[in-house]
């Protein structure tokens, strides 16, 4: 039989392992808790669209193959007619030049290369590429020449509103892929990562159809 001193220890060890019990299902459950606001809010997202530099226009940023000189950014407002809703478009204007010294092609910029950055922990919005020359969209920018003057659209929310505007710039990066499971070693450009943020303030713009 058990000695009264036998029972009392092994009644305290039971306390004292419920006790402990308690306290790492509470610690378990806070961490639930804190993980499920924290995805509810965007928070992963912010945390990681800061661990690029913010920089202010106007701007030079390096990124991958190419070098961009930021500018300006507008937001243009088209009424509503007889014939069409009311559309609003973000624009931002850059100077770019093509650096790539890997492959010395001409190429242009793609629309995942510039996303604007709506905060909150909404999505990115990507772009529509590079429009240059004018009305020329995806102009190809060769390998040695002068920077071209460009610009780029994104599409928001007619009644779209903002006293500043981030941009995310985002770089590719000249390596091959994982050749484990025969895949191609050879380098190309690909996947492309955050390089920068750069904030923009823009200027208000009606689009009314009558300019020239």
């Amino acid at each position: 039989m058990e000695s009264l001193d036998e029972v009392i220890d092994a009644m305290i060890a039971d306390r004292v392992i419920h006790r402990h019990r308690r306290i790492w299902l509470i610690l378990i459950a806070l961490v639930v808790v804190a993980a499920l606001v924290i995805l509810a809010t965007g928070g992963w997202k912010e945390k990681k669209g800061r661990t690029v530099p913010t920089v202010d226009a106007p701007t030079t940023v390096t990124a991958g193959r190419f070098e961009y000189s930021f500018t300006k950014a507008e937001i243009v407002r088209k009424p509503k007619t007889d014939y069409s809703k009311a559309e609003t478009e973000l624009k931002v204007y850059f100077d770019v030049k093509n650096i790539d010294e890997e492959e010395r092609k001409s190429e242009s910029v793609g629309n995942e290369l510039l996303r604007l950055v709506p905060g909150g922990g909404q999505d990115l919005i990507k772009s529509n590429g590079s429009t240059c020359h004018g009305d020329k969209t995806s102009w190809q920018l060769v390998y040695g020449l002068p920077p071209e003057s460009c610009s780029t659209k994104f599409e928001v929310e007619p009644d779209f509103a903002a006293d500043v505007v981030e941009i995310g710039v985002f770089q590719e990066h000249y390596e091959g892929d994982f050749g484990t499971l025969g895949a191609n070693e050879d380098p190309y450009w690909h996947n492309e990562d955050p390089a920068a943020v750069v904030r923009l303030k823009p200027t208000v713009v009606v689009d009314d159809g009558k300019s020239k």
